[in-house]
């Protein structure tokens, strides 16, 4: 995840005297880069993960201090490093709690510290460490293309991740996100990578083909879910503008078993856009995980457009939905009272569109082979 706020303070505690003192739960935003700011002309340009350190000249009142975290905090900032000293004797305590409240990291280092040496280590490091991050994304890459060909891809991945164990990709995506250009997409990339909390060098964030792919290594379960919705939440209070989806691959071990994770991330991200849902988990897309798995796609397409062609048919002629109570009434085991609950239409218009289903279908749908088949070809058209 980049150079993040965890790692400069690993590095600057002792070498600059640098505490966290506010914002604690964003100590994994990764910065991307460091910038001496005194107003706040130049954040109304921010991208998104950049931290800003100041002296204070231009915020040496409360209220000003205030602005400048909530206006970090809209322009999706990594965090604040603030110069303890003739400006800023000490961070008032509604700033450290509005720094709180947005998850919005803020340090402070004492007068004394060299700040244009501090801005110097630090930028090489986050530089440093960005090249390390896209050789890092052209390995998972390689993962997921040629998984076959492991040495294209292991012993590099082996010196940040733990190869052998276990892995998990989450797809996510956006409305028109192949089509935008680079610096728009870069903006979004910023952005979700803040909204992604509690986790820092056991994942990975890189675009490919459509998705930001969030790659998680050796993650338990409950912390995993934890991470997941918590990112659905902030995604959705900010940036309200802007629909996100998300699809869970199933949990693999072993690196070269990541594109199998993936495909089935990028399978179930795909089912929620379709469906216009949050976040669906490929794990739970029961009978669906089973169309995943034909690669005979003429099978699937003769499924889909012959076995339930007289419903379709008489669906658009007389604008009904029998495609659609068949579905639902075949996924709830043939109960007439549960078809009619979950569709929110009176039990006996669905009796009526069963007799009408059977007499066109041909069949009286009792048998356990007639209701796989016809239930499978009409999630297929889903």
């Amino acid at each position: 995840m980049g150079f993040t706020v965890e790692d400069m303070l690993t590095i600057s505690r002792d070498r600059y005297q640098m505490k966290l003192v506010a914002g604690g739960r964003g100590w994994a935003n990764s910065i991307s880069w460091l910038l001496m700011v005194e107003d706040t002309v130049i954040i109304r340009r921010f991208a998104g993960k950049e931290l800003v350190v100041t002296t204070g000249l231009g915020f040496d009142t409360e209220e000003r201090l205030l602005s400048l975290v909530e206006m970090l905090d809209n322009y999706h900032a990594a965090g604040l490093i603030v110069n303890i000293g003739p400006y800023v004797q000490e961070i008032p305590e509604r700033v450290l709690a509005l720094a709180d409240e947005c998850d919005l990291p803020l340090m402070t280092v004492p007068w004394s510290v060299q700040m244009s040496e501090m801005i110097k280590d630090l930028t090489v490091r986050i530089f440093m460490q960005s090249q390390m991050d896209e050789q890092l994304s052209r390995a998972f890459i390689r993962a997921i293309e040629q998984p076959e060909i492991q040495g294209s891809y292991r012993e590099e991945l082996s010196s940040a991740f733990d190869v052998d164990g276990r892995f998990q990709v989450t797809a996510i995506t956006a409305p028109d996100l192949d089509s935008m250009d680079t610096r728009e997409r870069n903006r979004i990339s910023y952005r979700l990578q803040i909204y992604l909390e509690d986790i820092s060098h056991n994942a990975h964030f890189v675009y490919y083909n459509g998705c930001f792919l969030l790659i998680l290594n050796a993650v338990e379960e409950a912390q995993r879910r934890a991470i997941i919705d918590g990112f659905l939440t902030r995604a959705k209070r900010r940036m309200a503008e802007q629909k996100v989806y998300v699809g869970e691959g199933s949990t693999v071990t072993d690196v070269s078993n990541l594109h199998l994770s993936y495909q089935r991330a990028v399978y179930a991200v795909n089912y929620a856009v379709a469906h216009d849902e949050p976040v669906r988990s490929f794990d739970t897309l029961g009978v669906q995980r089973i169309l995943y798995a034909v690669s005979d796609g003429l099978i699937l397409k003769e499924l889909r457009e012959d076995a339930l062609a007289p419903l379709r048919a008489y669906d658009e002629k007389h604008e009904s939905d029998l495609v659609a109570t068949l579905r639902t009434y075949l996924k709830n085991n043939g109960s007439i009272n549960k078809t009619s609950e979950e569709m929110y239409i009176h039990k006996n218009t669905i009796l009526y569109r069963m007799n009408k289903i059977r007499e066109l279908l041909g069949c009286g749908l009792e048998d356990g082979e007639e209701r796989a088949y016809y239930y499978l070809a009409a999630v297929a058209g889903e």
